[in-house]
């Protein structure tokens, strides 16, 4: 196939280094005229990716259109916020049959909207498919054995992204739920922002394991009411995904939350971790949601408090701590259990 990698960040790198691994044609687009440089004289990304070698079939450029022009399928690997600008701005380049296939993990602030749903505000005639899971380009890049998902409304896409990607050392399963897929791989940033500020108070791994459990279950809650298939948020795109965003060192968003818990400020955290923080976005994406859908959020209230309204990280903690006395399973006890 010829693939088109809009983006060259430490994923998209990754992925462009496992296509040309399973035999595509691959070009790779960067915005930095430096930075391709760079790349094109070492065959590494330096920045975002240093330490791997890339292929000599993959070629960089900074030229959008030749990324796009001619290609079976399109890679979207750019920060979420800035997925409708470039799409836009490029909406002619697009032909209809090309698939998009998306690897970004966000929702438009002012839109509230998923990526799928800019892209089909845009692109309305393109296949689509989102892959997600937990997968750290830095193992990817290395050939780690990795599992994800491919997630499209039409089966033959799913499977036709999953063909392409699956190698000895890149699993892909299928799904239909796409909802699901995109809200479990944004939304685990948000938690994985607080087990990160959770490690940079000192707290435990009783922690840990708390906020990351009670997560899943706010972002479940939050899924459901919007569409998606419970059983995804027990899967790969969801628990997956969030697990290893949650408890290692490649995270941005853990990284960024460490910073944050030992005090400090949103600008000089993402500056120290020197890449797009998604998580610190989509908090406010997500508390958004929460409140227009009328979803419970305890965790994600606090996280916006903390990063938009200045609230004291140990002060947050206190006030989960102290919620009011729940049941573990809502649902279960007030529609099975009712005499209990």
């Amino acid at each position: 196939m010829n693939i088109g990698v809009i983006g060259g960040g430490s994923w998209g790198t990754a992925l462009a280094i496992l296509l040309s691994n399973n035999n595509h044609s691959v070009d790779i687009w960067v915005r930095d005229k430096r930075q391709m440089e760079e790349m094109r004289q070492h065959k590494e990304n330096y920045k975002y990716l240093p330490g791997v070698t890339m292929t000599e079939s993959i070629s960089v450029t900074d030229d959008i259109a030749k990324a796009i022009f001619s290609k079976d399928l399109l890679v979207l690997s750019i920060p979420s916020h800035g997925v409708r600008e470039v799409l836009k701005n490029n909406k002619k380049l697009f032909r209809k049959d090309q698939v998009i296939v998306n690897v970004a993990k966000g929702i438009e602030n002012d839109t509230l909207l998923r990526i799928s749903e800019i892209v089909d505000e845009i692109l309305p005639n393109n296949p689509y498919a989102v892959l997600s899971g937990p997968s750290h380009a830095e193992e990817v890049a290395r050939n780690m054995p990795t599992t994800v998902v491919s997630a499209s409304i039409d089966k033959k896409v799913a499977e036709y992204v999953q063909d392409i990607f699956m190698s000895p050392f890149f699993r892909v399963y299928t799904n239909p739920d796409v909802i699901g897929v995109e809200l479990g791989g944004s939304l685990k940033n948000v938690i994985a922002l607080g087990a990160g500020i959770s490690d940079g108070l000192e707290y435990g791994d009783n922690t840990k394991a708390a906020l990351m459990t009670r997560g899943i279950t706010e972002i479940a809650r939050l899924g459901e009411k919007m569409g998606a298939n419970s059983a995804t948020f027990s899967g790969l795109a969801g628990i997956g995904d969030l697990i290893v965003t949650c408890t290692s060192m490649h995270s941005r968003n853990r990284r960024a939350g460490i910073l944050i818990g030992q005090g400090k400020t949103i600008k000089e955290a993402t500056e120290s971790v020197g890449m797009v923080v998604e998580g610190i976005r989509t908090t406010k994406s997500t508390y958004e949601l929460s409140k227009k859908h009328h979803v419970v959020m305890p965790i994600t209230n606090e996280l916006y408090e903390v990063l938009y309204e200045g609230k004291d990280v140990k002060n947050s903690v206190v006030n989960l701590m102290l919620r009011d006395k729940k049941h573990e399973m809502e649902d279960v006890i007030r529609d099975q259990i009712k005499n209990w």
